[in-house]
């Protein structure tokens, strides 16, 4: 349903307080104009700078928060049912601290029934007191979508060869999905100045430069693929099938048909031991799918006032989906929910509505938003946040098989410009990440591997304990990255008994002598 359309209808059904959560006033304001005249509605707007505007049969312009809304009563014409009278105020959540305005918008609300006179505030966000909570209704506006992106890209592109068309015109609608219509016409502007056409280029610049001033979602700028990680052969299948087919309306499917579900990827869920490269997974992912990566920093969404989290965390998920299709990516999400799990009496119970408003938009929300989350610790996340249907699958990347260290040893060994034929250390329970330091300290101090690892301490060694019980619980419960179905700890190449084999020749590996001191 239309934002207008939606709106004719609360108002038709009398609901007389009305709330619209939206940044883009004059868009709204246009949209509402336009309503107004088509149904005879008498419109009335009032801000702080410019007071009341519009028809109100008197000189007196009510610049007062106060007073505007006593001017209801001079119009309310209850005789009449055909008069409908519309008062919105704009950025009004300003003045709610006030006794005397809450209780003048309550006894407005009420007797807007009878008046037929109705109340619209419009605010960038919603600070609603509990005197007013039940009074009225809260209607989000969305940003625009991918038709009000190429009209307003139109309206701006008077030239033939300055609007793109094809696969260059879907890469600008997807640079602009997700802002709203200012910022859309600025960075349309912005190209058409720099390049002389419209290029996607300027509009990533500044929808990058938003994202990080809202401090919500940060925009990945990374350009890795996957043949710069070695392994998780059946990880990276999976995704791309699944990025892939969500796109896709099954066969058979007709439109309009509410009886045919389109099947949407819902997100994965990566366990594993520090340093495999579950993050390195989620960042290369955008950049093979050719969607945008947002990361999500729950802890950044922390408010210091009352309500202001849970607005935060609404907020960057309505940015999320917005900018579909996209790829949604927290990392270590056990350390941002570990307190959902208890009482709430450390936080006053924040954490734990946190928790429920991205549990209630991962089970409910219809966008094509990939959600990628890391763990390294399953014990601190609660049981509800990895069930069916919150994640197409929860896969545990263990410590890589020696097919996986060659391969990885051989892409580092590349990219830090070594000698591949050099002797390398002993690496039986080595992790990507300490494979890329071994490289990288070896090319940064001009050394040969063998010294270079001297100055590395396998995560296995220094936490062997935390690692096998990361193991033993993932045996049968996770799906395995390097072949199809459960993981299976004795199916791995080199399982945890192997790795307790090889830790003495871990120590006693030439230039490892003092590794495993611990």
């Amino acid at each position: 349903m239309q934002f207008t359309e939606r709106i004719e209808e609360l108002i038709r059904a009398c609901f007389t307080g009305l709330w619209i959560r939206s940044p883009e006033h004059n868009e709204v304001l246009r949209e509402l104009r336009t309503l107004a005249q088509q149904q005879e509605w008498k419109l009335l707007s009032w801000d702080i700078e410019q007071g009341l505007q519009g028809d109100t049969g008197s000189e007196a312009q009510a610049a007062d928060p106060l007073a505007a809304i006593r001017v209801l009563r001079t119009l309310a014409q209850p005789d009449s049912e055909d008069q409908t009278t519309v008062l919105v105020l704009q950025n009004f959540h300003r003045f709610l601290q006030s006794a005397e305005i809450v209780q003048a918008l309550s006894t407005a609300v009420q007797r807007g029934k009878v008046d037929r006179t109705f109340i619209v505030i419009l605010s960038p966000l919603v600070q609603l007191p509990v005197e007013l909570e039940k009074l009225f209704t809260v209607i989000e506006h969305a940003r625009p979508d991918r038709e009000q992106l190429v009209a307003i890209a139109r309206e701006l592109a008077t030239e033939a060869d300055e609007l793109p068309t094809g696969r260059q015109l879907d890469a600008l609608l997807d640079a602009a999905a997700g802002m709203t219509r200012y910022e859309a016409e600025n960075a349309f502007s912005l190209s058409l100045v720099r390049d002389g056409r419209l290029n996607p280029q300027a509009v990533w610049e500044l929808k990058t430069a938003a994202l990080e001033h809202s401090g919500l979602v940060r925009l990945h700028h990374g350009g890795e693929p996957f043949d710069q990680l070695g392994g998780l052969d059946t990880l990276k299948a999976f995704c791309c099938r699944a990025l892939l087919r969500s796109r896709v309306t099954p066969t058979g499917s007709v439109p309009g048909d509410t009886s045919v579900s389109v099947p949407r990827a819902k997100g994965i869920l990566l366990l594993g031991v520090p340093g495999v490269g579950k993050s390195a997974f989620c960042k290369a992912l955008g950049q093979e799918t050719g969607r945008p990566t947002l990361v999500l920093d729950i802890g950044a969404l922390m408010g210091s006032l009352v309500g202001q989290t849970e607005a935060n965390i609404r907020e960057a998920l309505a940015i999320a989906d917005a900018m579909a299709p996209c790829i949604l990516f927290v990392d270590e999400v056990e350390k941002a929910l570990s307190g959902a799990a208890g009482n709430g009496s450390q936080d006053s119970g924040v954490t734990t509505r946190l928790f429920g408003t991205l549990l209630t938009w991962m089970n409910d929300h219809r966008s094509d938003v990939f959600l990628v989350a890391t763990c390294n610790d399953v014990a601190k996340l609660p049981p509800e946040f990895s069930r069916a249907e919150r994640f197409d699958g929860v896969f545990f990347l263990d410590l890589p098989s020696e097919a996986q260290r060659e391969a990885i040893w051989q892409i580092y060994l590349r990219q830090f410009g070594l000698d591949p034929q050099q002797s390398r250390p002993q690496d039986s329970l080595w992790t990507g990440a300490e494979i890329r330091a071994c490289c990288r300290l070896a090319a940064l101090l001009d050394v040969p591997l063998s010294e270079a690892a001297l100055h590395v301490v396998p995560v296995a060694v220094t936490a062997s304990e935390s690692v096998e019980r990361l193991r033993s619980w993932a045996d049968g419960r996770c799906l395995s990255v390097d072949r199809p179905g459960v993981f299976r700890r004795q199916e791995h190449e080199e399982g945890p008994r192997a790795g307790r084999r090889n830790r003495r020749a871990v120590q006693a590996a030439p230039g490892s002598a003092r590794r495993d001191a611990s």
